[in-house]
């Protein structure tokens, strides 16, 4: 994944609670290889009218919003079902961070797993960021500091520390656990000692 530690970008806001996943991306698109990318695929029955044409007042379809990489919401974002193509087709529609109040404990998860941003910050600092954000416009996400400046703004955001470092990384759950590998060799070797008759005999091959 790509290190995540300061993103100067555009933002863009999107107004509402509750974005669940099948929102982010509706079922019958999951049947689609991932290589075909997912982002067309964003919110797509929320953002167009009755007859499938794009909205032109939704959030996403205004100009400069084809450009964000930060997204800024209401509490609850992510809730609903694990499916984990609601975190796809955020980054493959170009997004590296959300920012709101509060996720589903289950989209957040996978969002660090993909190298997606999930920032919470308190929900009268949503709300001014989503003022500031009538229109697309630039701001910086500092994973760093745990800042993000819009314009005259400047607000706190937390993350769990773990998944900082594994952002600022670039790092997988594996990555994370080879940091520890000395660690783990020291232990295997130990353990063998202690209880050899643990591990089964090796078979030498006739050759």
């Amino acid at each position: 994944m790509k290190p995540i530690e300061i993103l100067t970008t555009t933002g863009v806001g999107l107004p509402h609670a509750n974005v669940d996943t099948d929102q982010l991306i509706p079922a019958r698109f999951m049947k689609e290889p991932r290589s075909v990318g997912y982002g067309q695929f964003l919110l797509f029955d929320v953002r167009r009218d009755a007859h499938g044409a794009p909205s032109p007042d939704y959030p996403l379809n205004q100009p400069g919003a084809d450009e964000a990489e930060v997204l800024v919401s209401r509490r609850n974002f992510g809730a609903g079902s694990s499916r984990e193509a609601a975190v796809y087709a955020l980054v493959d529609g170009g997004f590296r961070c959300v920012i709101a109040p509060s996720f589903g404990d289950i989209f957040a998860s996978n969002a660090v797993n993909n190298g997606l941003l999930p920032a919470v910050v308190d929900e009268k600092d949503a709300e001014r960021l989503l003022a500031a954000l009538s229109d697309a416009a630039p701001m910086t996400v500092d994973l760093i500091e745990q800042r993000i400046r819009l314009g005259d703004l400047d607000v706190a955001f937390t993350i769990n520390p773990v998944w900082r470092t594994k952002l600022l990384n670039g790092w997988d759950d594996i990555d994370m656990t080879r940091q520890h590998e000395d660690a783990i060799h020291e232990f295997a070797a130990r353990y063998h000692t202690r209880f050899p008759w643990v591990e089964p005999p090796r078979l030498i091959g006739k050759g």
